[in-house]
């Protein structure tokens, strides 16, 4: 385990417990230059000294290891693909990539910053999406109702057999977001922070 990544992360916890680290040494009866040293990543806390930090700061030593940041480029090209499954419901492609973000925006580098970006993303395209079909039923008159299992195959089937603006701007909408996660992967791929926009900051 990388010492500054663990130094950063129990300075992290420190905080938020509200600890100073004179505090944070009374709780854990550990020296505060051994908290110090423990901070600045020139010591690794093991044995006896792991369990009194970590019961001072309220987790596991397990929960503590665990807690590496590392590069995982995999992980953040399937956490852009993820959002794919916005095709068979949009719903989807904003609750996949949530889980996913969740599970290791603490973990692996650049996925906090890139799952929020995908995120938000998603809930606006979803709300662009949803308000464009609200517009379209108010100015056709067919009255208001929401297709909540709407996806990409029902935009197809309208665009082939009910060619109108309409169509082709709900099929526009499918296809501006099915470029952006390629875009994006591509990014992802070569090590680049992603770029989702238009996106309303719901996650900051």
């Amino acid at each position: 385990m990388k010492n500054q990544n663990l130094a950063i992360k129990i300075k992290d916890l420190r905080n938020r417990k509200g600890f100073s680290q004179e505090q944070l040494s009374d709780e854990s009866k550990l020296s505060l230059r051994t908290i110090q040293r423990i901070e600045k990543g020139e010591s690794i806390p093991r044995g006896d000294t792991l369990i009194k930090l970590t019961q001072a700061l309220g987790v596991t030593p397990d929960d503590l290891l665990e807690w590496q940041i590392t590069d995982d480029k995999g992980y953040l090209q399937l956490l852009n693909w993820s959002s794919f499954s916005f095709i068979i419901t949009p719903l989807l492609g904003i609750i996949i990539p949530l889980v996913m973000w969740i599970l290791k925006r603490e973990k692996i580098k650049f996925v906090d910053d890139s799952g929020k970006k995908i995120i938000n993303f998603q809930i606006t395209w979803t709300l662009i999406l949803y308000s464009t079909i609200t517009i379209i039923q108010l100015i056709l008159g067919e009255g208001f109702f929401i297709y909540l299992n709407i996806n990409i195959t029902d935009s197809i089937w309208a665009l082939i057999h009910k060619f109108s603006i309409p169509s082709v701007i709900l099929f526009s909408l499918y296809v501006y977001n099915i470029v952006t996660i390629f875009l994006n992967v591509r990014k992802s791929q070569k090590g680049l922070k992603n770029k989702y926009l238009p996106a309303i900051p719901f996650l900051k």
